[in-house]
């Protein structure tokens, strides 16, 4: 191992293979839905916080799930846009594993804001009557800050520290658009296939642990529902496609790359992969807040009520009166 020279930098490649004359492109749209992100998601946490009527458990968690995004957003496009507009794509190691750890940990905790969301559909179909003694909002905080400073670090502060005692040995190139478990523990020359494991499992029993309980709420609210009569079933379908949406977004494509990513037999190339993650890490982000304002009634309308009044205010201060224009 003499040859062998350690480093303390890694550089991000982005998008593996991508053309020199698409990098003006890449970065272009990364920029767009780092903005559009922002701005959606602001909207969405501003509404909810603003309007003392959205002070509900739902619209509780759907402020976090935004809050969430936006910092994975920001934790990881900043640094993927820089790397294409100013070529700054090398980066210490120790802000590499930052970066994986809020990675990680955003994605650990969107798994149990979603499954929050579950389980407050649940009770308020199964269980209307007792739903404001079993889901309140004093409840929905202290759940929602279980999730943020508990639960979702606890997860993966284990496999952190662990990854930051490795050592890099030539090998320093990032190949995918941000850090992960994966992409560092590739750049190592010791031994990490227990880590890989072990980073592997915590992030499956998380993400089909939540994803089970999920699906048997909705099991349990469609046997609900099932025997209702047929305007209440629609009625409670609908309130239920919202978060359905939401989640078939968020663990449909991630189901799906974990098993042919850890499947010998179904291996894709490390190309398709990185846009994988791309539509499942992003795509998300943006089309919630557009699912939140089509779909949810009490936000489409109080955003209709703050831009009527904004365009109410910006059209009253304009007043035009005869005999003062300068001639």
């Amino acid at each position: 191992m003499s040859n062998q020279t350690l480093t303390s930098e890694v550089m991000l490649v982005g998008f593996p293979g991508a053309p020199e004359y698409l990098e003006s492109f890449i970065s272009a749209l990364m920029f767009l839905i780092y903005i559009i992100s922002l701005v959606a998601n602001g909207s969405v946490i501003a509404l909810v916080a603003f309007n003392g009527h959205l002070h509900q458990p739902m619209y509780l968690i759907i402020a976090n799930l935004s809050a969430s995004d936006i910092l994975f957003d920001t934790v990881t496009l900043p640094k993927l846009i820089a790397k294409y507009w100013f070529g700054a794509a090398q980066m210490p190691l120790m802000v590499c594993i930052f970066q994986m750890f809020c990675v990680h940990c955003f994605g650990t905790l969107d798994s149990f804001l979603l499954l929050l969301m579950a389980v407050d559909r649940y009770v308020a179909i199964c269980h209307p009557l007792r739903y404001a003694t079993i889901i309140n909002v004093r409840m929905t905080v202290l759940a929602c800050g279980a999730c943020w400073v508990v639960l979702a670090p606890f997860f993966n502060v284990i496999i952190t520290i662990r990854i930051s005692q490795i050592t890099l040995c030539d090998r320093n190139k990032i190949s995918t658009l941000f850090c992960t478990h994966t992409a560092i523990s590739t750049l190592t020359c010791m031994e990490v296939s227990s880590l890989r494991v072990t980073a592997f499992t915590f992030a499956l029993v998380v993400l089909l642990s939540c994803l089970a309980l999920i699906i048997i709420s909705y099991i349990l609210i469609i046997k609900e529902i099932s025997s209702t009569s047929p305007e209440n079933w629609q009625k409670a379908f609908y309130t239920c496609t919202t978060h359905l949406l939401v989640i078939s977004l968020y663990y449909v494509p991630r189901v799906f790359v974990y098993i042919v990513t850890n499947i010998p037999l179904l291996k894709i190339q490390n190309e398709v992969n990185v846009i994988l993650l791309a539509l499942y890490s992003f795509v998300p982000h943006l089309a919630n807040p557009i699912i939140y304002f089509l779909r949810t009634k009490e936000i489409t309308d109080t955003l209709q009520k703050v831009l009527r009044k904004k365009f109410r205010f910006c059209f009253s201060s304009v007043s035009f009166q005869p005999g003062t224009e300068n001639s």
